[in-house]
């Protein structure tokens, strides 16, 4: 294993998307990404070449020593591939030492326990419950889902591809909108198509050709800040209503008493919206299960580049071999929104579980050998 980082051999982190990639150095265990930088995926041929600009543009010429790097889309051992755009191959051909590669909402999962209440804002339900199964999902360019499980050692992530499950269609006008876009030409709906920055642009269109009344597209951005639009304010209030069904099928899936976290490129941009509209009730609202879902905890994740928190604390773990660190659960985020205090908890960086942490729930054998396996099924590049 490589030492730990220098201002000379920084460690970089990435959060690569399908619109936008974004970096960070680390130049000692434990503090947080600095020299942040969002670069365009579509102005590169591939990472590599974001890397070398990244790293010559505005790392000040650095060579990393090692680097960890979210991926939205599938990675295996030293290999992985863009959902939404074109890059894919080896992480070889960045010749930096050790790289480590993850899915980019298995960072997000692994930033949970160490973001702090004023990066965090409440979208209903109660305090999350201490060291349980946390659940973390987000459309964006896509829509991720990962969990996070309590273990003797700290944290286990738990990637997955859950945004494509079936799409949450619960209401007669949610079958009816699906339905015009099928007829339209989509041939399959599933839920990254209806809840991403993609998917607004498809329910207005599908909310349109339901109420006959076909309009010009609008980009994700413009649905939502057009306040006085009465079809754009009718398409977010129908994506709010599918995030909550969406979001309650994960919890019910994972068991996630810990909480679920709401993170991409959109939510964070629509806080007061969310918490105005049908998506919290839609969450509670299963026939069978609405009392365990009152009980769970929905929060928006407000910080900046929260997946660089998580590559971040995820490479200082594998660098040091040993478990994720121990840390608080989360502080309740306001009701009202992000608040300023307490600070946010740092990774610790040294990789050793907190000793003055609760031990976890009797799962943690469970949750160990789910560690077990996900570090086998990676490899590093040398």
């Amino acid at each position: 294993m490589s030492a730990a980082p220098t201002p000379g051999h920084p460690w970089l982190v990435a959060d690569i998307g399908g619109t936008n990639a974004r970096f960070g150095l680390l130049t000692r265990p434990g503090g947080r990404p600095g020299r942040i930088a969002v670069l365009p995926v579509a102005e590169f041929d591939g990472l590599a070449a974001a890397v070398e600009h990244y790293l010559t543009h505005h790392g000040g010429g650095v060579r990393a020593a090692a680097a960890s790097l979210a991926i939205a889309g599938p990675v295996h051992a030293d290999r992985y591939r863009l959902t939404n755009a074109s890059w894919s191959g080896s992480v070889s051909a960045l010749g930096i030492a050790h790289v480590e590669l993850l899915n980019d909402f298995e960072a997000l999962a692994l930033a949970l326990p160490h973001l702090g209440a004023g990066e965090l804002a409440s979208l209903g339900g109660p305090e999350p419950a201490p060291y349980m199964v946390k659940a973390v999902l987000g459309p964006g360019t896509g829509l991720g889902v990962a969990g996070l499980v309590p273990a003797r050692s700290g944290w286990v992530p738990v990637p997955g591809e859950g945004g494509h499950v079936s799409a949450p269609v619960v209401t007669d006008l949610e079958f009816e909108i699906v339905r015009a876009l099928r007829a339209d030409g989509m041939s399959f709906v599933d839920a990254e198509h209806l809840l991403s920055g993609p998917g607004l642009v498809r329910l207005r269109h599908g909310l349109a050709l339901v109420e006959g009344t076909p309009v010009a597209p609008l980009p994700a951005s413009e649905i939502v800040a057009r306040l006085d639009d009465s079809l754009c304010a009718r398409t977010v209030e129908v994506f709010c209503g599918l995030l909550g069904s969406f979001a309650a099928n994960v919890a019910l899936t994972l068991g996630a008493h810990g909480g679920v976290y709401l993170g991409g490129g959109i939510v964070p941009r629509m806080v007061n919206r969310i918490n105005g509209s049908d998506f919290r009730r839609r969450f509670e609202a299963n026939l069978v299960l609405s009392g365990y879902l009152t009980g769970i905890a929905t929060t928006a994740i407000v910080a900046e580049q929260p997946a660089l928190t998580g590559a971040a604390a995820w490479l200082a773990q594998r660098m040091s071999g040993l478990g994720t660190p121990a840390a608080p659960s989360s502080p309740r985020p306001s009701p009202a929104g992000p608040v300023n205090s307490p600070a946010p908890s740092r990774p610790s960086g040294a990789g050793t579980a907190d000793a003055s942490a609760p031990s976890p729930p009797s799962s943690s054998g469970i949750a160990d050998a789910a560690s077990q396996a996900s570090h086998e099924a990676r490899s590093t590049a040398s």
